[in-house]
């Protein structure tokens, strides 16, 4: 039988028929494919897992309550796995409380008039909030009346009738997401607390009560500023305001360039036109301001900036609202890019003008980066081509089929590339890996400390500079070809010191690659106990000692000396769905500078005797 007869055959068995058209209830779509309405599920480990795309959905329709003026506070509970939200807005109209948390594209967002500049667009996600969750409960407070309705799955199980209240006006809602779709989950404070921050700093005036913990913001998108830098601003921060448009700028001394930006109160995270506009408006009116032809991408280098804009129905690339598409910032026609630009135009301009000093250190700033530019540019020529020529037959990189950047596909978070040491452990990941999704490479011995050096030396290292080439990061974070960055060295002191080598260059030459949450490092197990019937794999002394519980006498014990030792065979249960990953932060109050300058600096003998007085304290415990 030849392929083409194979091929009518299984057309044959295939039926395309009446009965194979479906048609499902809104609810059941949702729980079908939530990937479509919140993104990845995730279990909570991660800031932008579904559980708190749920969270943020109900925040939402609060924090647009606000922002049309009824409201100026709004409380948040979380205990465990219940969820509550409790805002003091006009409360939803008491004849639809049932719809608008179980009819699709129902809502007033569709009323300009009601809502002009929301974040809130289509009525679906509350919706989807009820229909992944295994519990949901809404009740709206309205003119001394309260009525609230049940579900679960999305489907109604209670409605009241109106009742008198003395509550105050304002919505409240209640929700449990179900396990069936997310599994087991947490929810974690040091995800969701960023969120209601940036909630409040885009909202000035508005306070949320986070299990009584209490957010606040006087100064706005300074505030926010203040609250991420993790270096010295080289100038006190720029803050100024238009009608529906606030920016914030500063410089620091770091490389590469730093942005939050915000449309309708919603974290672009992704960025989209508004950000575009601004980076190309603000080097373009700080370049005129000078009357000198300086390169853009030395005006941006160091720079740390906010921009939040208000717009009429904006267009996100995706119901999680992490990208703008828009173009127009309203009805009127006029561009997204004509009216960041001529804001700035205006208001940055007349800041230097008032503030000669804050432009002077400006000026300095973007010489130094020029001139460092300059210095570098002789190599970076032959660098580059070095790194091109040799990533053609690259043995350090053993690359994968998709890659982050490719703006296509469902699976692009999951891309990742694993940094390790040794052709014996790269060579059991490389056999171990997803070909399609997980890149290797492979390091040769320790790569040189590059504390206090400038950017020269990312090119003249061949190491550094094949690395920088395999990430694609050279000219900024939007070229990145994998999602995750993992370092993987053995758990010895050799592992731990390559590993602290390689976290010093990210931080010192490429911070946002940190800042955006995509360097890891990978957890291997220690230990592997087994007996005939079971295997069990152990990160910790801990789980050790459970295991051998578990098993019984007399159990096999292997201790893996580095991970070179585990086969491809057993590999592939540690990089896969089961990986165990820490993931690598930064934030104000790390103190990065002094905290690379004591570990990495010249001051040995202040580490030395950091070590011995601790090895002190510990014997002094035993």
């Amino acid at each position: 039988m030849n392929e083409i007869d194979k091929t009518i055959i299984e057309a044959q068995k295939s039926s395309y028929q009446e009965e194979n058209i479906v048609t499902l209830d809104w609810q059941e779509h949702i729980r079908r494919r939530p990937g479509m309405y919140i993104g990845k599920l995730g279990d909570g480990s991660s800031s932008d897992d579904g559980i708190y795309v749920l969270l943020k959905e109900v925040l939402d329709n609060s924090i647009d309550e606000h922002m049309m003026g009824f409201g100026k506070t709004i409380d948040v509970k979380i205990e465990g796995e219940k969820v509550l939200v409790r805002d003091y807005g006009r409360g939803v109209p008491l004849g639809k409380v049932k719809d608008v948390a179980s009819k699709m594209n129902t809502g007033a967002k569709y009323d300009s008039k009601a809502f002009k500049k929301s974040v809130g667009l289509n009525g679906v996600g509350i919706k989807a909030v009820n229909a992944l969750s295994s519990n949901f409960l809404i009740e709206s407070y309205r003119e001394k009346k309260a009525k609230n309705v049940t579900f679960e799955k999305g489907m109604t199980i209670s409605e009241s009738d109106l009742e008198t209240s003395i509550e105050t006006n304002g919505t409240l809602v209640e929700f449990i997401p179900d396990k069936s779709i997310f599994g087991e989950f947490q929810y974690r404070e040091e995800h969701i607390e960023p969120l209601l921050k940036n909630y409040v700093f885009l909202n000035t005036g508005l306070t949320i009560s986070f299990n009584d913990k209490k957010f606040f913001s006087k100064n706005g998108l300074e505030d926010l500023l203040n609250e991420n830098l993790t270096d010295e601003v080289l100038y006190p921060i720029i803050h100024i305001h238009g009608a529906d448009i606030e920016v914030a700028i500063t410089h620091t001394n770091q490389y590469g360039e730093e942005y939050y930006s915000f449309v309708n109160g919603q974290h672009t995270t992704q960025g989209g036109t508004h950000l575009t506009a601004f980076r190309e408006a603000a080097a373009r009116v700080i370049r005129e301001f000078y009357n000198r032809n300086f390169e853009f991408s030395d005006i941006r280098s160091g720079m740390v900036a906010a921009i939040s804009i208000k717009v009429e129905e904006p267009v996100f690339e995706s119901q999680t609202k992490t990208k703008l598409g828009s173009r127009e910032i309203g009805p009127n026609g006029v561009t997204i890019n004509k009216f960041i630009g001529d804001f700035l135009k205006k208001e940055l301009d007349n800041y230097f003008h008032k503030n000669p000093q804050i432009a002077e250190a400006l000026q300095k700033k973007i010489l130094e980066s020029e001139k460092e530019r300059k210095a570098i540019a002789g190599v970076t020529k032959l660098a580059r081509e070095r790194a091109k020529k040799a990533n053609l037959h690259n043995k350090k990189l053993r690359d994968c089929r998709i890659h982050y950047n490719d703006n296509k596909g469902d699976n692009l978070d999951e891309t990742s590339i694993f940094i390790t040491e040794g052709d014996s452990a790269s060579g059991s990941i490389t056999k171990s890996r997803n070909p399609n999704l997980q890149a290797v490479f492979s390091l040769r011995g320790k790569p040189l400390n590059c504390f206090g050096l400038t950017k020269k030396v990312v090119y003249e290292n061949e190491e550094f500079n094949l690395l920088q080439a395999a990430l694609n990061i050279e000219d900024g974070m939007d070229g990145l070809r994998y999602n995750k960055v993992i370092i993987a060295t053995d758990a010895d002191t050799d592992g731990m010191h390559i590993r602290l080598l390689l976290l010093t260059f990210f931080l010192q030459f490429f911070p946002d690659l940190v800042k955006k949450n995509h360097v890891f490092i990978l957890q291997t197990p220690l230990f592997r106990v087994r007996n005939k019937k079971k295997t069990i794999y152990c990160y910790n002394d801990d789980e050790r000692i459970a295991a051998i519980k578990e098993l019984g006498p007399n159990p096999e014990i292997t201790r893996f000396k580095g991970l070179g030792e585990i086969s491809p065979d057993e590999f592939v249960h540690f990089i896969g769905k089961d990986i165990r990953l820490d993931k690598v932060t930064m934030r104000k109050e790390d103190l990065l500078k002094d905290l690379l300058e004591f570990y990495m600096g010249k001051n040995t003998m202040e580490r030395q005797n950091f070590i011995i007085d601790n090895l002190v304290v510990l014997d002094e415990e035993a």
